[in-house]
């Protein structure tokens, strides 16, 4: 029953960090859309599906079925070039006023799957709102004496479609941008108002049984080189640990009331390498407002490097073994949300920010390969086909979901064991 009830609250973490990070995303395109006039659908948390939603004057708000994340709908953003009929069907519908399908047809001398087609694709622009399984004209603006171009104009003005490609892509990196400025503002309020705790090369515990205790290391010690190496903070200390076998001996370089000690030891054996058996002291930091913003910009710094260390395939199997995915995020979540709103505000940031670096990617249907498909068709001049940007992206997603499961796999094995 108490597994139960943990697996159940732990999910619940899930679910809310989830529709935090996405939520925050959409937003970004969400408000880049609406700032350049783009009209919008609807904005949802959760997954496509029923859901509860309120409407108001422009578009709709709710939550779905399967409150996992969210959506935004931004009118024009089907891929693929227009039906070049489609400014006369666009002519039809407003001397009409309302039209289905087959009234479509019969007008433009086409076939009706084609008008459903021309008739989908207007109310996607909101060019055309549905009522009782017909569409009626629904334009902004005195168009009533408009003439064919000027009217498809007018109605794609309003769309993603219509956007310059300068703003196509600022709408696609909004949420991308939205994610990192999340990060730093977060970052920068949480360091310079509560601050850090900074791991020094100040010994502040010496493990029973370990080759630091045999070697005559003592608590206040500070260390200085391992076999004539130095090193400036406890991470180069570690990395540098990183680097001995289990059984090796070594020479440990640490000061001690003012006098430098050399101190033999045999290192023990930890996940494969060599391991001493001291811990630091942590010493807490509170920088200022311009070193909180310097600090943050290496934390974007360290997530884009293993990020791109994707792309690289002598690191890659090591980058994705330390990258944690929805079990490993829910279960930091729960475990955030019960050490303190600092705690879970730090994890949001710093999950923002690997949302953000992830979905910056050249790969479709991620951001980056949007804005990629982008720049392509501004260099060729026209839109790709929909089939061709469609099976880009399915490639693309086949890649991300099969990346997506191989560290949930992970996942389970650190958590199962």
């Amino acid at each position: 029953m108490n597994s139960a009830l943990g697996a159940v609250q732990t999910a619940f973490w899930g679910i809310i960090t989830f529709s935090i990070l996405v939520v925050l995303h959409e937003m970004g395109h969400f408000l880049a859309a609406r700032s350049f006039g783009v009209k919008t659908h609807e904005f949802m948390v959760g997954l496509p599906g029923p859901a509860l939603r309120f409407h108001t004057r422009n578009m709709d708000w709710g939550i779905t079925a399967v409150p996992l994340g969210g959506y935004v709908r931004i009118a024009g953003m089907e891929p693929g070039e227009e039906d070049d009929r489609l400014g006369d069907a666009l002519i039809a519908l407003r001397d009409a006023g309302t039209l289905d399908e087959e009234g479509l047809a019969q007008r433009l001398g086409i076939g009706t799957e084609r008008a459903a087609s021309m008739l989908t694709t207007l109310e996607d622009w909101k060019a055309a709102r549905v009522s009782k399984d017909r569409y009626v004209f629904s334009v902004e603006g005195e168009t009533d004496t408009m003439d064919r171009a000027t009217l498809i104009a007018h109605a794609r003005s309003f769309t993603y479609r219509g956007q310059s490609t300068p703003r196509r892509i600022t709408i696609l990196a909004m949420g991308v941008l939205t994610n990192l400025l999340v990060a730093i503002l977060t970052f920068i309020i949480v360091l310079s108002v509560w601050g850090y705790f900074d791991l020094t090369l100040r010994v502040d515990s010496v493990g029973e049984g370990t080759p630091a205790l045999a070697a005559g290391l003592q608590v206040g010690d500070t260390l200085v080189a391992v076999d004539g190496e130095t090193f400036a903070d406890w991470n180069e200390f570690q990395a540098l640990m990183q680097d001995t076998l289990p059984g090796e001996s070594v020479t440990i370089t640490v000061e001690r009331g003012g006098n430098t000690l050399q101190l033999p030891a045999t290192l023990a054996d930890k996940d494969g390498h060599g391991y001493l058996g001291v811990g630091p002291t942590a010493v807490q930091v509170r920088p200022t407002i311009l070193q909180s913003l310097t600090e943050s910009l290496r934390y974007v710094g360290l997530v884009f490097g293993m990020i791109l260390s994707l792309f690289n395939p002598s690191t890659f199997s090591n980058t994705v073994q330390n990258f944690t995915g929805v079990i490993g995020v829910s279960v930091m979540a729960e475990e955030a949300a019960e050490a303190g709103p600092l705690s879970y505000a730090t994890l949001i940031a710093m999950l923002s920010l690997s949302l953000g670096a992830m979905n910056i990617l050249p790969v479709p249907p991620l951001d980056g390969g949007k804005i990629a498909l982008e720049i392509v068709e501004r260099i060729r001049r026209k839109p790709l086909s929909r089939a061709v940007t469609l099976g880009f992206s399915a490639i693309g997603a086949v890649m991300l979901f099969s990346l997506i499961g191989y560290i949930m796999y992970l996942d389970i094995i650190r958590f199962a064991t």
